[in-house]
């Protein structure tokens, strides 16, 4: 049977972490969005069993671990820890990553976009 791809989608999961590099974006935690699109590849249509495809929940627990582990200064940073752990499952063979600071401006939101791709 042929190769099957998917994408799977974790949108606007809400953070509070250190983020930025203003003094005060260093002085308090914020709200920050995080939105990861991976797109998956199996070996054939899964079987209706967690185990046959990329377990969202671990990702988004990864996510909120990275959030928790100290400031971070840049967005661009973020993103790339974030892409990272989801290549780091073989069956990820793309994942575009959005971190948005949705408090930072009154009147629009601040944020940064990656695609990384299994080369």
């Amino acid at each position: 049977m042929a190769e099957a791809t998917y994408t799977i989608r974790l949108d606007s999961l809400e953070v509070t972490m250190g983020l930025g590099i203003h003094a005060h974006e260093r002085a308090a935690p914020q709200r920050v969005l995080i939105s990861v699109a991976m797109t998956c590849a199996y070996p054939a249509a899964p079987h209706d069993r967690i185990d046959a495809v990329v377990d969202y929940d671990q990702v988004r627990e990864r996510i909120r671990a990275i959030a928790a582990n100290g400031h971070v200064m840049l967005q661009e940073v973020l993103c790339e820890r974030i892409a990272a752990l989801c290549l780091s499952d073989r069956r990820v063979v793309e994942v575009t990553v959005r971190s948005t600071k949705p408090d930072v401006y009154p009147d629009a939101q601040i944020g940064c976009e990656i695609r990384r791709s299994r080369c």
